[in-house]
């Protein structure tokens, strides 16, 4: 069972976890989602909480339902990357904020960023 964010609804952190999954292609367009109760009881969460997610997915078109085999991964790779595109977004401008509070400059951040790719250790002072 996943542990839930108790700040955030439940139905907004299903929301987030599958657009994720989608991202990063552990969901492929196209894939059938589990049905709402299986869904719903592998996270240890209401029906009506699962429910509530999908609906918002499927307004989204991330998600459709086909009614005799169940709901499935939207296999529009346009909207898929433009969904992985405003996510990252979000998470940069966090990740920004939050870096600019303890002090860094962008530029400074760069340079963290590249060191982490490389495996190192930055000379970065503040």
């Amino acid at each position: 069972m996943k542990q839930f964010d108790a700040a955030t609804p439940i139905y907004l952190q299903i929301i987030d976890d599958i657009k994720q999954q989608i991202c990063a292609g552990r969901l492929q367009p196209g894939d059938k989602i589990a049905p709402v109760r299986e869904f719903a009881l592998r996270q240890g969460v209401n029906p009506n909480t699962v429910q509530r997610a999908f609906g918002v997915l499927e307004q989204e078109q991330l998600l459709f339902a086909n009614r005799t085999n169940g709901r499935f991964v939207t296999e529009d790779k346009e909207l898929i990357g433009k969904m992985k595109k405003e996510m990252a977004a979000v998470y940069v401008r966090d990740f920004m904020k939050k870096m600019k509070e303890i002090g860094y400059s962008g530029d400074e951040v760069a340079h963290l960023i590249k060191e982490e790719e490389k495996g190192g250790q930055s000379d970065v002072q503040n």
